[in-house]
């Protein structure tokens, strides 16, 4: 059975808007090489309607972008990506599949599906994940940021506190940190 890994970046204040990071090719690589060592992604609709208008222009190079982020985006084009959705069930990009029935069954049956481990990248999707005790892992990219606005990280709560062990903490030159827990 794979892991389930929360991975998302964050900054100093927990903000988790993707624009309040730092995005070069840095964090990308590292992104890369995640989604390298892992079997499949999982979304809620939300990252997937915000990832699809935007990472398959880059693969095919519609949209000019540096080496490292394109090679984020080929990847991710052919990465299987799963999609837990009540409002939508088409799923267009390529290799994309809606995750329907039971939230529980569903994901253990994905964890089961690749023993490479699951990448979950929505932070909704990720709390309720939490609330059923099904991830084993998170990896946050530590931003030296302060954002000021915008969605926090577990703004919707958990009903207990969590106390995770440290596996790793990766510096990046750019004054990032991958801090790995489970």
């Amino acid at each position: 059975m794979g892991l389930l890994t929360f991975s998302l970046n964050v900054t100093l204040d927990g903000c988790i808007d993707h624009e309040a990071g730092i995005a070069d090719n840095e964090t990308h690589a590292l992104f890369t090489r995640l989604m390298d060592a892992n079997g499949a992604m999982l979304w809620g609709r939300t990252t997937y309607e915000m990832m699809e208008v935007y990472w398959p222009l880059v693969a095919r190079g519609e949209i000019d972008a540096p080496p490292a982020i394109r090679e984020w985006a080929e990847k991710l084009e052919a990465k299987p990506k799963y999609v837990v959705s009540t409002t939508r069930s088409e799923f267009p990009w390529t290799n994309s599949h809606h995750v329907t029935g039971d939230l529980t069954t569903a994901v253990r049956a994905l964890k089961d599906q690749y023993p490479a481990g699951v990448l979950v990248g929505s932070e909704a999707l990720a709390t309720e994940l939490d609330r059923l005790d099904l991830v084993d892992e998170y990896l946050f990219l530590l931003h030296p940021v302060i954002a000021g606005h915008g969605p926090t990280l577990y703004a919707r709560g958990l009903p207990a506190h969590r106390r995770l062990e440290l596996v790793s903490a990766e510096p990046l030159r750019n004054g990032t940190v991958a801090l790995r827990y489970r």
